[in-house]
């Protein structure tokens, strides 16, 4: 294993921080008389009780994680969203005003708005052209160059460009990189790459984020899974707010976790109607590229995006227009639907001129 420490990371005044006190955290029962926290005992003005509050640290959903994932239950984080996951380790590692993150765009616009939102500077270092690769020799020189550089964040399969990283790159960077390295896999379900979670008891600087909303369906739950270290966990568990997960999406959570077939099901029909989308795509020729992906959407480049975008808006077909994303000039993201949605898509293209 690479160690590293993780004390020398975490921003100084939160060492000495303490995480919200719940008493509910001091009995290890599940029946008892909870007078502690003022809530109203006589239930809720709903027809369905929720007048207690949920699991702080998601106890049930981490213990089926851990079983899925073949990892312990105190290497995993939940958050609302995969959004809150990103927010918390920013404020966790980086410094405001002090040390750095760094992306490598065109990706997942979030990294870049938390460390706006926490006045962390961003360092920039764009993908390969056309191949959307890292630019390994530029990172590795920036990491060996700048000491104020906290986190890197790899997206893998890549938003919005559809492909998978090198994992030889990826296994380079942990070796080179005493900082934080993220590796965000939210699509990393319809790929057949393998996760980088088998890394995860190897290198103690790796972060990996994973999330219900995509293959498993679940994206008005907002629940997204950080897994890393047992040390960075307890970090994060200090300052995140306290109850940051409701009760509702903890039990659908549950739910989905003992539904796992389910979502392999859904993995497997939507990979198909990709292959369907890549196939009939190829066929239109005002098309002009359509880029390799291993994720549940397909990046294409036309002559002129905004024109295409606009006619297929005003078809009902909303697709997302990336023409102002870095090496993106001329491109479209679609997201694969149903049959009957990709059908239509593939027919509004087939009409225009």
């Amino acid at each position: 294993m690479k160690n590293i420490n993780i004390d020398n990371l975490v921003c100084a005044h939160i060492k000495n921080m303490h995480a919200y006190s719940s008493a509910r955290l001091e009995y290890d029962g599940k029946q008892a008389i909870f007078l502690d926290a003022n809530e109203n005992s006589l239930g809720s003005v709903t027809n369905t009780l929720h007048n207690r509050y949920p699991d702080p640290l998601q106890y049930d959903i981490k213990v089926a994680l851990a079983h899925i994932e073949h990892l312990n239950t105190d290497q995993i984080f939940l958050g609302n969203g995969s959004d809150e996951c990103i927010d918390v380790l920013v404020r966790c590692f980086c410094n405001s005003s002090k040390d750095e993150i760094l992306i490598c765009p065109p990706v997942f616009p979030m990294y870049e708005h938390a460390a706006n939102v926490h006045h962390v500077k961003i360092n920039e270092i764009n993908l390969l052209p056309e191949i959307f690769q890292l630019d390994i020799d530029k990172i590795i020189t920036e990491v060996e160059q700048n000491k104020q550089l906290k986190i890197i964040f790899i997206c893998t399969p890549n938003n919005p460009t559809g492909n998978s990283i090198n994992k030889n790159d990826i296994q380079l960077l942990l070796q080179k990189f005493d900082g934080l390295i993220v590796i965000d896999e939210a699509y990393q379900d319809f790929s057949d790459k393998e996760s980088c979670l088998s890394m995860l008891n190897e290198y103690q600087n790796l972060v990996v984020i994973k999330t219900f909303s995509k293959a498993w369906g679940m994206a008005d739950a907002r629940l997204g899974m950080l897994y890393a270290h047992q040390d960075i966990i307890s970090f994060m568990n200090v300052i995140k707010m306290p109850y940051n997960v409701n009760q509702h999406s903890q039990n659908l959570a549950i739910e989905a976790l003992h539904n796992v077939d389910k979502k392999k099901e859904y993995v497997n029909i939507l990979n198909n109607n990709r292959t369907y989308l890549l196939t009939e795509m190829s066929k239109i020729n005002w098309i002009q590229k359509i880029f390799s992906t291993d994720a549940n959407f397909i990046l294409f480049r036309v002559e002129d995006a905004n024109k295409a975008y606009k006619y297929l808006l005003d078809n009902g077909i909303v697709v997302r227009n990336r023409d102002k994303a870095p090496l993106l000039k001329g491109c479209l993201r679609v997201s694969i639907g149903t049959q009957a949605e990709n059908e239509k898509f593939i027919e509004a293209l087939k009409k225009y001129v």
